[in-house]
């Protein structure tokens, strides 16, 4: 399983404490290995960065970074620092077990925000990757379990896959971040991961489903996500599928993939919309959409396509939008005209619906 919650950053720092405390006794003012900072200095920003996270999220921020951080006390030794880092850990493990569904907190990357699971994933991210950069200058290996590297990369680097890769998801991690190389790709001198987007559309948010999300609920799974009775719905976790395949072939591009559609006032999900891959080259994409039956009737696919339509067409690379609709399907023809969609010739078997 690839979600992420407390229990994936307790592994983490368990890996970290196990490698670390293994060069303990070196010299931690040595540089980094590809850092300006020193050993001593990378595990201060490393637990700072997990304190950080928490504080977003104990904290609420919804505009920009709580304006505090961690520092070791002069004189701090190496077995200092780890404790530190184990310190600030087990501060970010029970914040991420201990927030509400739906709280977000700012952060830059993609969208502005992130809920609890994307800073625990960052957290985990931000161990494991400052363990290798300490753990190489002091000439050690630091390599973490590979279900673990696996779960950071399906959350924050969607349009990465090790499938796709050819290698192992330490190695793709470690180039993904700048720090490696990768049959076939050139070194990366900048980076940034990605955040699962979030949309709002009034009494619901449109929460984007990461590959690790996609995976569960093509299992069987919930996603981890609070469903409706009779949800998810068959075309959800036939449209969570096409995300796993498309992240193991490395087609995948994020944002363009499937998007839960939550009620704000309970974070109960009442279905899924999305699309059906990126933009073709005409900038075409198409749209597709169910919710669980309890969850018909009540406009929640009106305002949901809305928001996703006006949110896809105000970007560069998307000119219109396709939706496919049977015949029989009398509700969603007027979900699609409420929207704006307007008929196109049939498609097979299929009534045609464009948007520009």
């Amino acid at each position: 399983m690839l979600l992420m919650g407390g229990d994936r950053v307790d592994e983490a720092v368990a890996h970290a404490a196990t490698v670390l405390r293994a060069v303990a006794d070196r010299d931690w003012g040595v540089p980094s290995d590809g850092l300006e900072w020193s050993c001593r200095e990378t595990a201060e920003h490393a637990a700072s960065c997990l304190v950080a996270y928490a504080g977003q999220l104990t904290g609420r921020a919804a505009g920009g970074w709580v304006p505090f951080e961690a520092s070791l006390d002069e004189g701090s030794g190496p077995e200092d620092a780890i404790r530190v880092i184990e310190a600030t850990a087990g501060i970010l493990a029970s914040v991420v077990r201990t927030t509400p569904r739906g709280v977000r907190a700012h952060h830059p990357y993609p969208c502005g925000s992130a809920d609890a699971a994307g800073f625990a994933a960052m957290g985990v991210a931000e161990i494991l990757l400052h363990t290798h950069d300490i753990a190489s200058a002091l000439g050690t290996g630091a390599e973490p379990p590979a279900a673990l590297t696996e779960a950071v990369l399906a959350h924050l680097f969607p349009d990465v896959s090790p499938v796709a890769s050819g290698a192992g998801p330490w190695q793709v991690l470690l180039w993904a971040t700048g720090r490696g190389e990768l049959p076939g790709r050139a070194r990366r001198t900048s980076w940034k991961w990605r955040n699962a987007a979030s949309l709002d559309a009034g009494p619901l948010a449109l929460r984007e489903i990461t590959p690790a999300a996609a995976a569960d609920l093509a299992e069987g799974g919930t996603g981890g996500l609070t469903w409706i009775e009779g949800g998810p719905y068959e075309g959800t976790r036939t449209a969570a599928g096409m995300v796993v395949k498309g992240y193991a072939s490395g087609a995948h591009r994020p944002e363009f993939g499937v998007y839960a559609l939550v009620r704000t006032a309970d974070e109960v999900t009442v279905g899924a919309m999305g699309f059906h891959g990126p933009p073709d080259d005409e900038g075409r994409v198409e749209v597709g959409y169910d919710l669980a039956e309890a969850a018909r009737g009540r406009g929640h696919a009106t305002v949901a396509l809305r928001a996703l339509a006006d949110w896809a067409l105000a970007r560069a690379d998307v000119t219109s939008l396709l939706a496919l609709v049977d015949p029989g399907n009398l509700p969603s023809q007027a979900v699609l005209a409420r929207v704006g969609f307007t008929p196109l010739p049939p498609r097979g078997p299929n009534l045609a619906y464009g948007l520009r």
